[in-house]
């Protein structure tokens, strides 16, 4: 069930994650939330006191019938009301509190409260597809080794410290030691085999909050993008960065891309999986689209960009030489 698109919201609730990036701004939500009550919209607000937390609350909010369940947190409060409010009626909308805030700069909205408050004014509930990572769910990605292995290792002490930051000093702390895994790929009953460093199955197009790996996906059209990235160590790195950046994902024999309903990973030894952030556990695990399975309050100029145009993405300016070289070769035709 979607809200018409003349309809506001009767009933909204906001679930605060205190440990969140920028959550000693509390100043922020509430100059939200008062933005919102005078607009004439009922706001309650929770504040969670433990992991896992938000899915209850947001189930409760969902189950007492909450209009709109409001993320004031990162991408993992995101994730866990995602797990609290799927296949109700209940919309997803979210403040942009966290470290890395992908959601929130996936729909362009702004990254200051008040001013997404304000572009939240304008929504309508839409059904998008979710992805299963055996029985969570996830919005925006899934992905096995060495990132997921990343987040498992993270130090919350230095991402409250260096914010995003602290992913890439992970990634280089660890990187020396990364090796490809030997893994087996199902992908809607095709095999695929090989030495593996990652895998990220994407519901959505960006990662991290600045890449695109799996630039293709769509929220609604009921499939996973799936980009397999190959090779014996992280020595491999630097190519498979600019084939992303350069969307030639092709051109590189070390990084394969799919569209699948169902991915099963498996392989003689275990590998790190994290779902939109948070790891949950280690291959072999089985991972499936949800179609239409979240209403998701969307402002129409999101809406009209992630759900019905091709995707849109500006490579920075220092790699546009790069892309034009990297397809037509280093000498202008003439």
């Amino acid at each position: 069930m979607t809200l018409a698109a003349t309809d506001t919201p009767k009933r909204v609730c906001i679930i605060l994650n205190p440990l969140a990036g920028q959550a000693e701004d509390i100043t922020a939500v509430s100059r939200a939330r008062a933005l919102w009550e005078s607009h004439g919209w009922h706001v309650d607000w929770r504040t969670t006191d433990y992991a896992g937390h938000a899915v209850e609350l947001a189930r409760e909010a969902a189950a007492s019938g909450c209009d709109l369940v409001v993320a004031a947190g990162g991408d993992g409060t995101v994730n866990e009301i995602v797990n609290g409010i799927a296949g109700t009626r209940a919309a997803l909308a979210a403040l942009p509190v966290g470290t890395g805030n992908v959601w929130v700069r996936e729909l362009k909205l702004p990254l200051r409260p008040e001013a997404a408050a304000a572009a939240l004014l304008e929504g309508q509930a839409y059904a998008l597809d979710l992805g299963q990572a055996g029985e969570r769910y996830f919005l925006l990605m899934a992905s096995i080794g060495f990132d997921a292995s990343v987040a498992r290792m993270m130090r919350p002490e230095l991402k409250r410290r260096l914010g995003i930051m602290a992913y890439l000093v992970q990634a280089l702390t660890i990187a020396r030691d990364v090796r490809g895994t030997r893994t087996h790929i199902v992908l809607d009953g095709r095999p695929i085999k090989g030495q593996v460093l990652m895998v990220v199955i994407g519901n959505s197009r960006l990662y991290g909050g600045y890449l695109q790996i799996t630039h293709q996906a769509n929220l609604t059209d009921g499939m996973l993008d799936v980009a397999v990235i190959k090779g014996q160590d992280a020595r491999s790195a630097p190519i498979h960065l600019l084939s992303i950046l350069l969307r030639r994902h092709h051109f590189n024999p070390d990084m394969a891309y799919y569209r699948a309903r169902e991915v099963v990973v498996s392989g003689l030894v275990p590998l790190d999986v994290q779902v939109d952030g948070d790891p949950i556990g280690v291959t072999p695990m089985t991972f499936r689209v949800a179609s239409g399975a979240l209403q998701a309050w969307l402002p129409a100029a999101a809406a009209q960009e992630i759900l019905l145009t091709a995707p849109q993405f500006r490579l920075p300016s220092m790699f546009h030489n790069i892309r034009r070289v990297f397809i037509n070769g280093p000498y202008p035709r003439t």
